[in-house]
């Protein structure tokens, strides 16, 4: 059902964010890894790290 609002043309539609990872990869090599992504063995979740800290520095601690 769509929105009978005049506002429900601003109503954002959702993206398949797989899709757009594939994407990106496919056509501009662009990879979109996260660092403890399920999907990866522990090993190659190490990499992604070490690359992303030679690559980006350190990652800033998360605030409580």
């Amino acid at each position: 059902m769509s929105a009978r609002s005049y506002l429900g043309r601003y109503v954002p539609n959702p993206i398949d964010v797989d899709a757009e990872k594939r994407l990106g990869w496919r056509e501009h090599g662009i990879l979109v890894v996260k660092a403890d992504d399920p999907m990866l063995t522990w090993p190659e979740r190490e990499l992604v790290k070490q690359l992303g800290r030679k690559l980006f520095g350190e990652r800033r601690e998360k605030q409580p």
